[in-house]
């Protein structure tokens, strides 16, 4: 047994976005195989956990848990605020499934040129950091684990003592994909069908089952949608576009584009809707199990290559067909197993014709049994296991041991 910390990005609450579930999902399967977890998220939580001790960030004694772990695990921009977590005893782990630098470039529509380096030039800072004092580095792909390996070597850590230990450089850099519940997903109630007006049981239901970002093309959906509306007008697109639960993520440009869109097209509140409140995770598989077809569409652009999206692996969960733009890992798979309709970057007639032929009740049924079988391997046992195993033996990188002393479990 490790006792581990793991310090949380974002929030981890019943209303939590993608790196909040990491972490969440990821202390909970470290503490199923004999760790004793902490789980430091700010501004506490209102999950009831009898597995993972869960503490608000602003009220938990940080330096003290950090100097007894054996293992830290560390996100986004928690080592930047907290440097000293790389400095104790403890192997430090560091989550890079979020390229968060890349993610940047995309959200300064609003800002100034300067205030866009500005914010870039910190982001590039906070990641130098987390590569300098990692000592294991975990990705969602083995696309990103080629990235982040190039950028580890210009920081000077892919080096003769980490190669050494490890030819492969897996003791460096290893993937652990975001995941899914073992369980199939139980609607508790219905979410969109009859209680969404103008949506109605024979309707052919699109979800967009995630937040609205400004690297994503929500906008190109839209246009899609008005493509189809003569042929198929009983297609209906749903999109979740709630406030982040976390108020220091400000509401992104593209909301207001894609509902400008939807109301210039007339198709606000007829053919497409906007749900403006944010779905509790524990809630979403209502609205998942209330749709037809997933869907999650961006533009050509360098965080594509190295996303990994999450609300896709929601659609697999509930055994949904896809509908999404290639470019990224999940969209390969998706392609290569038959389990939707892959399609180009910025290209709404390209969207529509992919809905067109999704209204076809045996191509949904066909691709919907090829998610299921992506989904089996893609649960959180199955992705969590090297990171478990890294915590079972627990070790400081070859090149950062010095004068540090040694972790082990159970110290």
């Amino acid at each position: 047994m490790s006792r581990v910390l793991v310090v949380a990005n974002d929030l981890v609450r019943q209303n939590m976005a993608g790196p909040g579930i990491r972490n969440y999902e990821l202390a909970v399967q470290l503490a199923a195989a004999g760790n004793q977890v902490t789980l430091v998220a700010p501004e506490g939580t209102d999950i009831e956990s009898p597995a993972v001790s869960i503490l608000a960030l602003e009220a938990a004694p940080l330096r003290t848990l950090a100097a007894r772990a054996d293992v830290v695990l560390s996100q986004g921009w928690v080592l930047e605020a907290n440097p000293w977590l790389g400095d104790g005893p403890g192997a430090l782990v560091v989550d890079l499934y979020d390229p968060f630098p890349l993610e940047g470039l995309h959200e300064g529509s609003a800002r100034t040129r300067d205030e866009q380096v500005e914010d870039s030039l910190n982001r590039v800072a906070a990641l130098r950091a987390q590569l300098a004092q990692g000592d294991h580095f975990l990705c969602a792909s083995e696309k990103q684990r080629d990235y982040w390996l190039g950028a580890l070597t210009a920081a000077g850590r892919v080096n003769p003592l980490t190669y050494a230990e490890d030819p492969t450089l897996h003791n460096l850099v290893e993937v652990v994909a975001f995941g899914l519940p073992e369980q199939p997903p139980a609607a508790q109630q219905r979410a969109i069908r009859g209680r969404v007006e103008g949506i109605e049981e024979g309707d052919l239901v699109l979800l967009w089952g995630g937040g609205l970002y400004d690297w994503l093309d929500p906008v190109g959906l839209v246009e899609a949608m008005a493509m189809v509306r003569d042929q198929v007008p009983n297609a209906r697109l749903v999109l979740l576009a709630g406030s982040h639960p976390n108020w220091r993520v400000p509401e992104m440009a593209v909301v207001g584009r894609t509902e400008a869109a939807a109301r210039q097209l007339g198709l606000l509140g007829s053919t497409v809707f906007l749900h403006r409140e944010w779905v509790p995770y524990a809630d979403r598989a209502s609205w998942l199990l209330d749709a037809d077809v997933g869907v999650s569409t961006h533009l050509d652009h360098v965080e594509t290559r190295l996303s990994f999206r999450t609300r896709i692996l929601d659609y697999l969960w509930a055994g949904l067909p896809v509908l999404c733009t290639g470019g990224d890992s999940l969209a390969a798979a998706i392609q290569a197993a038959g389990a939707g309709e892959v399609v180009g970057p910025g290209s709404p007639p390209a969207i529509a014709a992919a809905i067109r032929r999704l209204v076809d009740p045996g191509r949904r049924a066909e691709a919907a049994g090829r998610t299921r079988e992506l989904a089996a391997a893609l649960t959180w046992p199955r992705v969590a296991a090297p990171l478990v195993r890294f915590c079972a033996a627990p070790r400081l990188a070859a090149d950062r041991r010095g004068d540090r002393t040694q972790p082990g479990p159970g110290r």
